[in-house]
């Protein structure tokens, strides 16, 4: 009886050892990391991406942004033109904000009137323009990752663009 037990106890303590190495392992994977994937092209989501993302930065977490579909009109550089585009793509061009500084909130826009409001509203109790968190972004290096797929369905180039992993991160987010 006593022989079985020993023999059933070495088993366990086998098992745990080899548990504890493979979360050994799978925490050593992870990186003091967050990813952030935004599809929502409506400036009141944009603005939460990046005070969450500058947030993270400035505690020295490594910070990657995935933009794709109607968020990259936040991206879009508004003095830039490309040329060869076919009739599709030049009607999605006119049809979508062009740069951050036209996009619209996702709940009362007011016809236009809600981002005006919302942009005095964030002057008076200094919060940082968009720009500038994108200008502050840079600084702190966060990656800032384009999707070439959703760009070439929308009809966008790569010249009309401001800026050209998520699973080793610790965080993902979905915005």
């Amino acid at each position: 009886m006593e022989s079985i037990n020993a023999l059933t106890l070495e088993k366990l303590q086998a098992e745990l050892e080899s548990l504890k190495a493979k979360a050994g392992r799978l925490e050593d994977s992870r990186k003091d990391q967050l990813s952030i994937a935004i599809v929502s092209g409506d400036m009141d989501k944009i603005l939460a991406a990046m005070i969450i993302s500058l947030a993270a930065a400035a505690m020295d977490t490594q910070v990657k942004l995935f933009f794709s579909f109607w968020a990259l009109s936040a991206l879009r550089d508004p003095r830039k033109k490309a040329k060869g585009k076919d009739l599709i793509s030049k009607m999605f061009g006119m049809m979508l904000p062009k740069g951050r500084n036209k996009l619209k909130l996702s709940n009362m826009n007011m016809c236009g009137m809600g981002p005006v409001m919302i942009k005095r509203l964030m002057k008076k109790q200094n919060v940082m323009p968009l720009d500038a968190m994108f200008a502050e972004a840079a600084e702190l290096g966060v990656e800032i990752t384009v999707c070439e797929m959703s760009m070439n369905l929308m009809g966008f180039k790569k010249e009309e663009m401001i800026v050209a992993d998520a699973g080793e991160s610790s965080m993902q987010w979905f915005i």
